[in-house]
């Protein structure tokens, strides 16, 4: 039985309207609700840059003001946006399933996509969520890789006591004694652990 259809994201819209001209602006209302993550890869935009955090429309074929409606807009890294690019399903392709997932609506991890707990590249279990995988261009080498470290890290402040000789850097401001403060800090600003199957987990 597949998990809850719940939305990841909630929305907050702003008291504005966007148009082709304005709708970059939309960018921090967007991160906001994100969590400061892509809503595609949920790469946070501390660690990719907040430049190289861009707005997408997520139905790129509307036209009118349907296009720049705050409904239609979604934060993507630069990465995601230029994969997902025009790519939306055809008529033919829809009838098949093959769709994209809006994280505004739906869930999306743990329903139709999961994470290879040994490869940690993502696995569609649906029809939409491969399409999804493949036109987000989600597994590529540098999401694997960050999904990877953060596996092992969490490994790692799960399973070891993790000491420091002296204070370490400042964390928000503060000296930080408890070096797993510090790398637990890393560690949420990484890509967030994507629930197995039921079937796995169970």
């Amino acid at each position: 039985m597949l998990a809850s259809t719940k939305p990841r994201i909630v929305r907050n819209p702003p008291k504005r309207q966007f148009t082709e001209a304005t709708y970059r602006k939309a960018k921090p209302f967007l991160l906001n609700e994100s969590g400061g993550r892509c809503a595609y890869s949920l790469q946070h935009f501390e660690r990719v840059g907040y430049r190289c955090m861009e707005v997408d429309h997520f139905n790129p074929t509307l036209r009118g003001p349907a296009r720049n409606d705050y409904a239609n807009l979604l934060p993507a890294t630069r990465h995601c946006n230029g994969a997902k690019s025009d790519l939306w399903p055809t008529a033919e392709l829809r009838r098949v399933g093959a769709r994209f997932l809006n994280p505004t609506k739906e869930q999306d991890y743990g329903v139709h996509i999961f994470e290879d707990a040994e490869s940690h590249e993502l696995v569609g279990v649906t029809a939409a969520g491969r399409y999804h995988i493949r036109c987000c261009d989600l597994n590529a080498p540098h999401l694997v890789l960050e999904r990877r470290d953060r596996a092992k890290l969490q490994r790692i402040l799960n399973e070891y006591l993790v000491t420091s000789k002296a204070p370490l850097q400042l964390l928000d401001g503060k000296e930080i004694c408890n070096a797993s403060a510090v790398l637990r800090a890393i560690a949420e600003r990484m890509i967030p652990p994507i629930p197995a199957p039921l079937s796995e987990s169970s």
